[in-house]
């Protein structure tokens, strides 16, 4: 059994952050499996090494050791961060090609979005499928005055699975998902295809995220299937987690500073900050310090709440 985490160095991490390290981390080791960092930095424009190296030393702070740490690399190894990796998105992409499930779309705003995690809290509307139909004409036309991205055609299907934490869910492709970017028209690779592609290729059986992501589980799921990876009983399984919300109501993010590892590491010892986060999320019944050792054996995914949790 292997988990990850898989964040992005775009700013400090934030308490959301953490909430679900610690709880991929929790569910990792309760079943004696291994959990493993990779570094989702494909966006290089926000991304920054001094990010992915703080982001390191809070988890290390907070006693969250990867199974993939490497000392002579200076925690992380270089094949675990996705700006390393585009070889094997190379390989991907291309084999979606070669099946004809790609095609050229010229429309901008979504393919500046593309490259991080789509968050349901975003508002990204579904594609209308507009490039899709364009005219060989009209396409060398466009090609004229800019470089397009990468879409993946879906098919006219619904995708079932079940989520470990919130039980079975349905998507329909065209209605819920709608054709997506694989590849940005800069060059760069997109989220959906990068973190298919490793997860995948790290064998990954168990991903634990916040529930915005719930709605991309469709998508990757049908590039599971396309890409032939893995066979399907080897996809990993997913658990969603309930978020944590500010006081007015908002997703916790790294743009607006809320709660970051500065002020927390300034506030908290990391015992305070584990129980905290567990007392949050309902697998105990106060906060309290809490060793690692001991949120381990008290972590259990029926605790686990399932609405939104509003941090004061």
């Amino acid at each position: 059994m292997r988990g990850r985490f898989a964040p992005s160095p775009s700013g400090r991490m934030h308490l959301g952050n953490v909430y679900s390290a610690l709880l991929s981390y929790l569910s990792a080791k309760k079943q004696g499996g291994e959990w493993i960092l990779r570094i989702e930095d494909l966006d290089r424009q926000r991304c920054k090494k001094e990010y992915s190296a703080q982001l390191l030393d809070d988890l290390l702070w907070l006693g969250l050791k990867w199974d993939n740490f490497s000392p002579e690399k200076g925690g992380l190894a270089p094949e675990f961060f996705q700006s390393n990796r585009d070889s094997f998105y190379i390989s991907a992409f291309n084999s979606l090609c070669e099946k004809g499930l790609v095609y050229d779309c010229f429309c901008r705003r979504a393919d500046l979005l593309s490259a991080s995690a789509p968050h349901a809290s975003d508002g990204s509307p579904i594609y209308s499928g507009k490039c899709k139909s364009l005219s060989e004409n009209e396409r060398n036309l466009l090609l004229k005055t800019r470089s397009p991205a990468k879409r993946l055609m879906v098919e006219d299907k619904s995708i079932s699975f079940i989520d470990g934490h919130f039980g079975a869910q349905k998507s329909n492709l065209p209605r819920d998902v709608g054709d997506f970017i694989i590849r940005r028209s800069d060059g760069n690779f997109a989220y959906q295809l990068a973190v298919v592609v490793d997860d995948a290729l790290m064998g990954v059986s168990e991903i634990v995220r916040g529930r915005d992501l719930l709605s991309s589980v469709g998508a990757q799921l049908y590039l599971y299937g396309k890409l032939s990876l893995i066979p399907p009983d080897s996809f990993p399984e997913f658990y969603h987690l309930p978020l944590l919300l500010s006081c007015d109501g908002r997703r916790l993010s790294k743009r607006d500073k809320d709660i970051d590892m500065g002020f927390l590491r300034d506030n908290f010892s990391a015992v305070d900050l584990i129980g905290k986060i567990l007392f949050l999320s309902g697998c105990i019944e106060k906060e309290e310090k809490i060793s690692l050792e001991e949120a381990v054996g008290e972590f259990d995914w029926k605790k686990v709440k399932k609405e939104d949790i509003f941090v004061a």
